[in-house]
């Protein structure tokens, strides 16, 4: 299948690329090659490459610079995510969005969120995301809403590969104990992707690793792996560290789509986390 990948050099989109090229024809495309938020470089876009399918990975991703940039964070999210569905449409090309864990408010309980749960964004960030989902659900063509949650891997800034270096560099560390998510590995949500878009599944799925957990266990489970006293990381409420936009306190994706569509098991989020630190213990990664 002919596919175009916005959003190419971004931590998930390389993924894709690595992921998915030995069975599609894939075409990347970041923001030196269109600006996504421009009609005419969007239609020139799908003229130039006519694309079967699309996988719109490309997104505005500072959350807390969304709720002072909101103009621009709804236009890269928001806008151009509606003229990616225009020219879909246009084309006769199908669509996969990839969505976030951020488009509910958190309140949900312990045991998270369903697909077809009402969004209900918090913060700017997420609703510029789920003004998204609602131009993907507007389309007239075959399309796939994945959202995902706490995203990691071969990038130049994900969590895991802060607390990495932090412990390395600290004798103590206070990390959050009251949000709760699913870590997620940038190549195992790419390989959720690759079977969507060869697949006649439609709808919003839920991709992210298996199990559960909180930033807190997330940074224990880092120091084991790189045998680092656990002991010296402290649990702490998100109220000491305060941020621009305020984030939910249980975003967990509870999956069952993907499931009944046959999806392969992903992988537990402690797996996915211990192949990501060592790739970056054994200098194999790209970005250090």
């Amino acid at each position: 299948m002919r596919i175009l990948v916005t959003g190419c050099e971004g931590m998930l989109g390389q993924a894709v690329m690595r992921r998915l090229g030995s069975a599609h024809d894939l075409t990347g495309v970041d923001i030196a090659g269109a600006d996504l938020t421009e009609a005419r470089q969007v239609a020139d876009l799908f003229d130039r490459t006519n694309p079967q399918w699309v996988i719109h990975c490309a997104a505005w991703t500072d959350v807390d610079g969304a709720e002072t940039n909101q103009k621009p964070a709804m236009a890269v999210n928001g806008l151009a995510t509606e003229l990616v569905v225009r020219n879909c449409d246009r084309t006769a090309a199908g669509l996969t969005y990839i969505s976030t864990d951020y488009v509910f408010n958190g309140r949900g309980g312990a045991d998270g969120y369903s697909e077809n749960e009402p969004r209900d964004p918090i913060n700017y960030y997420g609703l510029t995301k789920a003004r998204g989902e609602e131009a993907v659900e507007a389309m007239s063509g075959p399309w796939q809403i994945v959202r995902t949650s706490w995203l990691f891997g071969d990038g130049k800034v994900n969590f895991p590969k802060t607390i990495r270096r932090l412990l390395k560099e600290k004798p103590t560390l206070k990390v959050v104990a009251d949000q709760r998510g699913c870590p997620t590995h940038a190549d195992d949500l790419a390989d959720v992707l690759g079977f969507l878009v060869s697949s006649d599944c439609r709808g919003i799925f839920h991709g992210t690793n298996s199990g559960q957990c909180t930033w807190f266990d997330l940074a224990r489970e880092v120091a084991a792996l790189i045998k680092v006293d656990g002991q010296n990381i402290s649990a702490c409420p998100g109220s000491e560290y305060p941020t621009a936009a305020l984030r939910p306190a249980c975003s967990v994706l509870t999956s069952h789509r993907l499931e009944s569509a046959g999806c392969p098991k992903r992988p537990l989020w402690q797996e996915a986390v211990g192949r990501y630190i060592q790739l970056l213990e054994s200098g194999q990664a790209r970005y250090l």
